[in-house]
């Protein structure tokens, strides 16, 4: 990302953001709500009211000054090598766990192999194979969440963007989706998690970087107010 600013109406939420995530790094994301996080992984997938600046993902120009057409090139990037998983429950609650997982198998190679996929998925959150024919909205919020992070997973793609993992869980619920999140081999992709919770993503991540009133900052406290970095947010 260079010189990227992106808003909603009149509003911008992201001032001027530049940084680069490399193959095979996991980056931590972490700041308050309110102060920027979901709205910059939402600039990457085209999803803002408006944006400025340049984004190249792979070589390629996927950003670029927008002033309207909210998601109109959004099944492009995706099919360029992004997925996401979105903050809160974002599942389908009337179809199935397996329906869920298979939608996230957007692309025709993922398609292709989405049952080898399901099967890596389920390996890292186990307590879903004995629900795959569940509706997915009668599960527990930690299960929803594994789905929603699996279907992202389903994905054939290079950068995966994860908002706010443990939003809602409890504590035990949390450490365990972010520890499975974090023991995922990327190889030559990359992984974006955005959090409040600082302690989940320490000593997991290879870099963490704060975010605070739509700018990025290498001190982590800064963007957090200087809170202890053992401190739990809520």
């Amino acid at each position: 990302m260079r010189e990227v600013s992106a808003g909603y109406g009149t509003m911008r939420v992201l001032h001027s953001l530049n940084f680069t995530v490399e193959a095979g790094e996991r980056l931590g994301l972490v700041g308050l709500n309110g102060h920027g996080k979901t709205t910059l992984i939402s600039t990457i997938v085209g999803m803002t009211g408006w944006q400025d600046g340049s984004i190249s993902f792979l070589g390629n120009e996927i950003g670029g000054r927008r002033t309207h057409g909210v998601g109109r090139n959004t099944p492009k990037i995706v099919r360029s090598g992004i997925a996401i998983a979105p903050q809160g429950d974002a599942i389908f609650p009337g179809l199935s766990v397996a329906e869920n997982l298979e939608s996230g198998a957007y692309t025709q190679g993922a398609w292709r192999q989405r049952k080898k996929r399901r099967e890596a998925g389920l390996d890292i959150f186990p307590p879903l194979a004995s629900r795959l024919k569940q509706s997915a909205g009668t599960l527990s919020g930690g299960e929803r969440r594994m789905v929603s992070v699996g279907r992202a997973l389903m994905a054939d793609a290079k950068l995966y963007l994860v908002d706010e993992p443990s939003l809602g869980l409890a504590p035990k619920i949390s450490t365990a989706l972010v520890a499975a999140l974090c023991e995922i081999d990327l190889g030559d992709g990359a992984m974006v998690i955005a959090e409040q919770n600082l302690p989940l993503l320490t000593g997991r991540c290879d870099r963490i970087l704060g975010m605070h009133a739509g700018e990025l900052k290498e001190d982590v406290g800064e963007a957090l107010g200087d809170l202890p970095p053992s401190a739990e947010l809520s």
